[in-house]
């Protein structure tokens, strides 16, 4: 893409959203600075598929989380061209209205385009090929709204009075015919195209008319920030679309970010009063993350994975910044493309079958890197001293032995997720939440180490076995369905198990459990009063209670069931919810870089001007600009030499003093003689030059005028990079 301009600048050309790697120029920045530059091709092929199968992955869930708000947003939609129709009063009083939805999206407002990309696309494909989207920065007068929704419906070129007078003064003959920026337009327009659909093909014979051939479909305005826009331009634009609505069938869509209050705020009782809204609400940006980490991350079907501290950063930044589900993804690519830059064995990072192939392929090189893998020198270790020596001469065994470890890493991952969402289904009915509401909690906790050894954990397994029978069998069924899924042998196993436990359950006879009511009454109603009781002193004290009754009174049936089932599970955790750190080669599939991701998502643009002023030669890769001292060298553009002057400065600075000190500078650039009359000296160009870089520099909130003195400017930033 060319473009043309009286003067030079940067252009930024934004890419499609569904471009692949490729397509966005990342192969060439992939091979640059590579690690491993020997399979770097075949990096980047197992890194696009990924990057490919998340991006499509979560574009296909964020439509299945909105599917219920958008299904309900069509039938409204679908109503408004129906209601028209009728001839009752009613129907015609809520005809004299503008149909309009409400839909409240949350302040995650990166990820409301993908909404109403979604929403505009299901719109034009069953209900009406005639729907506009607008957004505020491009509607700032009621001049502007009226021709982007003009322009958007009827896919012209929309003229307003003051263009036309200009077009006219500089050319007689237009380029193409352009329609004029009024609503009675639109409606010609509707009128023309409802015309034209209802004549039909020539020469085709019509049918008789039926009930849908008189449903006119609506025009459907989308407004994607309403809080954004000018309350006064809104106003307007609802009077006069009001006046109209009896010859064009409008519905308008608010997308929402705050509350609904804001329509109240932003409309007057005379203006709202035209309007019969109604109000959708979507998913939680908070619930959407959930959906997102367990459909996705948590799989053993996605290869890649993140450990702890990378996952709790991205975790951070969503909760204290934009609760942006998009961004979260966004980092995690970030991740992925970080980890099969700078990892040479995340050839390995891919589907069973693909990685056992890749490991006879890898080469001898390859082959050292996994013998400098931390992971790799703890199972040598642990080897007799045989194995150790064929492990680190022997090649070809230990390509055999890289093979063997890949399918257990597999194994771990296939058996962690299912024992993980046990424990999550145990644990998140318990007061407190003692290992998290959330699985993504749970899931850091087991990332960091072994959960079986985490005080939090002991006392929810203490607080699990103070469960009525009911409560416990429920949750116990839960965990059966979440085996029964697992195409894994250990999972099979552990589900035949419980199975036998819950037949257990079932089987005890009530007259058995009524052998012992005073205990069962002693053990039970504590735990339906900690439901009620936030006192952790009281918790803690009913806790000891109920340790000294067990100690002191006989186990019922019940109890005796209950602790081989809590037993059964804390077995499972300790077998299958160790740390990723504790498996060979997780080097391969984990990315460990909290630091890189972080510094990239949470970026300093101060800092990062400073270094760019500082250090010129790193950005523009010239010579010439290269100093060993940390100076900046006389040829630096002149922004820098202006920038590294300004910091000789105190709080107040002299613009004359400052301008002299720029001229002697640039003269030395040049190879002036410095005992020439002429060196040092302002000229035209030096000055010209000079005001340039003070106001790129005021610009960039370095400097700004001050009143105190009308020849100074007042130095902003202190201190260095």
């Amino acid at each position: 893409m060319s473009t043309s301009s009286v003067s030079k600048g940067c252009f930024v050309f934004k890419p499609s959203g569904k471009k692949k790697m490729r397509e966005l120029g990342l192969e060439d920045h992939f091979a640059e600075g590579c690690e491993g530059a020997e399979n770097t091709a075949a990096r980047f092929e197992l890194c696009q598929q990924l990057w490919d199968k998340l991006k499509t992955d979560t574009e296909a869930l964020q439509d299945e989380l909105n599917r219920k708000v958008l299904d309900s947003l069509l039938d409204l939609t679908r109503k408004c061209s129906t209601t028209r129709q009728h001839s009752d009063w009613a129907s015609k009083m809520r005809a004299s209205e503008i149909p309009t939805a409400a839909l409240v999206l949350g302040v995650n407002v990166p990820d409301h385009d993908m909404t109403f990309q979604s929403l505009s696309e299901l719109l034009q494909q069953s209900v009406t090929p005639h729907v506009a989207s607008v957004q505020a920065k491009e509607c700032g007068t009621l001049k502007h709204l009226m021709k982007r929704v003009l322009e958007r419906l009827t896919g012209t070129a929309v003229d307003d009075e003051e263009e036309e007078e200009e077009g006219a003064e500089q050319t007689s003959t237009p380029l193409h015919k352009s329609s004029h920026c009024s609503l009675s337009t639109l409606c010609d327009w509707y009128n023309a195209k409802a015309r034209k659909s209802s004549t039909g093909t020539p020469g085709k014979k019509r049918s008789s008319p039926t009930k849908d051939e008189h449903q006119q479909p609506p025009v459907v305005i989308i407004f994607k920030d309403l809080e954004a826009f000018n309350p006064r331009v809104l106003q307007n634009f609802i009077l006069i679309c009001s006046l109209y609505i009896e010859r064009l069938p409008l519905m308008f869509i608010f997308g929402i970010a705050t509350s609904p209050s804001t329509i109240q705020h932003m409309l007057p009782h005379s203006v709202s009063s035209l309007l019969c809204i109604e109000l959708f609400q979507s998913l939680s940006c908070t619930q959407h993350l959930a959906t997102v980490i367990d459909k996705l991350i948590l799989t053993p079907q996605f290869p890649f994975k993140l450990n702890g501290k990378v996952m709790q950063v991205l975790i951070s930044i969503f909760l204290y910044h934009d609760f942006s589900v998009r961004n979260f993804i966004k980092g995690v690519q970030l991740a992925l493309l970080e980890h099969f830059h700078s990892q040479p064995l995340s050839v390995l990072c891919c589907k069973k079958k693909q990685a056992l192939l890749n490991v006879t392929q890898l080469g001898h090189l390859d082959l050292e890197r996994v013998r400098q893998l931390p992971s790799f020198k703890r199972y040598v270790e642990r080897q007799e001293h045989q194995e150790q020596v064929s492990l680190l001469t022997d090649d070809g065994h230990l390509k055999e032995v890289c093979q063997r470890l890949i399918k257990d890493l597999r194994k771990y991952h296939k058996n962690y997720y299912p024992v993980l969402r046990c424990l999550h289904t145990l644990t998140s009915s318990l007061p407190r939440y003692p290992l998290g509401k959330q699985i993504r909690e749970l899931h850091l906790i087991c990332l960091e180490k072994n959960v079986s050894e985490n005080e939090d954990y002991q006392s929810a397994m203490k607080l699990l076995k103070m469960l009525a029978k009911d409560e416990l069998i429920t949750l116990l069924q839960r965990c059966a369905d979440i085996l029964q899924s697992v195409k894994s042998k250990k999972m099979r196993t552990a589900h035949v198990q419980l199975e036998e436990l819950l037949a257990k359950f079932k089987q005890l006879d009530s007259a058995a459990v009524e052998t012992a009511p005073v205990v069962e009454e002693n053990i039970t109603s504590p735990v339906r009063n900690l439901q009620k009781k936030t006192d952790l002193f009281q918790l803690q004290k009913t806790l000891l209670e109920m340790n000294e009754s067990r100690r002191s009174k006989k186990l019922s049936p019940f109890e005796v069931l209950r602790n081989d089932a809590l037993e059964f599970i804390d077995g499972l955790v300790k077998s299958h919810l160790c740390p990723p750190e504790s498996q060979t080669l997780n080097e391969a599939c984990y990315y460990s870089s909290s630091a890189t991701v972080r510094r990239h998502l949470n970026a300093a643009p101060r800092t990062s001007i400073q270094a760019a002023l500082r250090t010129p030669y790193y950005y523009i890769q010239n010579d010439s600009l290269k100093t060993e001292d940390g100076s900046v060298s006389k040829a630096a553009p002149d922004i820098c030499i202006a920038y590294k002057l300004h910091l000789e400065c105190g709080r107040l600075i002299n613009l004359f003093d400052w301008l002299e000190a720029y001229a002697t500078v640039v003269s030395a650039a040049e190879g002036n003689d410095p005992d020439s009359d002429d060196y040092g000296k302002v000229d035209e160009v030096k000055h010209a030059r000079f005001i340039q870089a003070v106001s790129e520099l005021e610009f960039l909130g370095f400097i700004k005028s001050t009143k105190q003195k009308t020849d100074h400017v007042a130095r902003l930033t202190w201190g260095g990079c």
